[in-house]
């Protein structure tokens, strides 16, 4: 692991590392931010997985996150959204595709199958990485995250229950293999059989039996993918159907930038914070 460059912050440290990736074939970049009491001990651990076009660096320069993180003494972690370089095979003029939108899926298709290992790379590598390197507790571990990332979280917290503790989004795409945006995605990373697709989708997961003890789901009003990508009533239709709590909260007025998750991730990183000390 090579560190990219730290900076003290709330008493804590922001780090940005690389690190060479078996599941991906490539290099990739992460940020940690080590709250100060980890000094003292290992911390428990809160992972963002960011959306469309992000790399690690959107949260951590416009998220706001250190000082609800170094109040409550959570590390957060910032992966990247997809792999990344010049032999890995991208669309460069779709965003909605390739590098930068990872969809947090293990591809099955070529040629994509040999770098876009998302799910493997953020269920089992970068954890394995950030274990052996920070001081973490991984007996406390919650997930979080924005739009695509947002799917990311919920999909992986419903795969895993007994990993993390808690998991929360803002604006999720909430069923990606139906969304006009993500589902060509989903074709071209795991193939036309779209029941291999369920196994990312949150509502199809749910649907089949998937689990999880609570989700926490802010939305905003001027969101212009409200009804079109994200659909957040359709996660509260399965929710309800299978039992499970959701606090979904429509935000007035507020888009889908991170002018939205700023202002409210003080809230997640509270929320979270407190079921990783339960």
């Amino acid at each position: 692991m090579e560190t990219l460059s730290t900076a003290k912050s709330h008493g804590g440290v922001q780090g940005v590392y690389r690190h060479l990736s078996e599941a991906t074939k490539t290099q990739m970049t992460f940020a940690v931010f080590v709250p100060p009491q980890a000094e003292r001990g290992p911390v428990p651990v809160l992972w963002y997985l960011s959306g469309l076009t992000c790399t690690h660096a959107n949260v951590m320069e416009k998220g706001e996150y250190r000082a609800a993180a170094a109040e409550h003494g959570v590390m957060i972690v910032c992966p990247d959204t997809s792999p990344r370089g010049p032999d890995v095979p991208d669309e460069p003029d779709n965003w909605q595709f390739g590098c930068g939108a990872g969809f947090y899926v293990d591809a099955t298709q070529e040629p994509y199958a040999a770098n876009y290992q998302m799910a493997t790379y953020v269920r089992d590598e970068l954890p394995a990485l950030v274990a052996k390197n920070f001081r973490a507790d991984m007996s406390r571990q919650s997930i979080f995250g924005h739009s695509m990332g947002g799917h990311g979280a919920l999909t992986l917290a419903l795969k895993n229950p007994g990993r993390f503790k808690s998991c929360s989004a803002f604006a999720p795409i909430v069923q990606p293999s139906t969304a006009g945006w993500s589902k060509p995605a989903f074709e071209k990373y795991l193939g036309p059989d779209e029941a291999t697709w369920r196994a990312y989708d949150a509502t199809s997961l749910i649907a089949d039996g998937a689990r999880f003890p609570e989700f926490l789901v802010d939305q905003g009003s001027a969101d212009p993918f409200l009804t079109t990508g994200l659909r957040p009533g359709l996660l509260e239709e399965a929710c309800k159907a299978a039992g499970i709590p959701l606090t979904l909260t429509l935000r007035e007025g507020y888009d889908h930038s991170y002018f939205f998750i700023s202002s409210y991730m003080a809230e997640h990183v509270a929320w979270h914070a407190a079921r990783l000390r339960a």
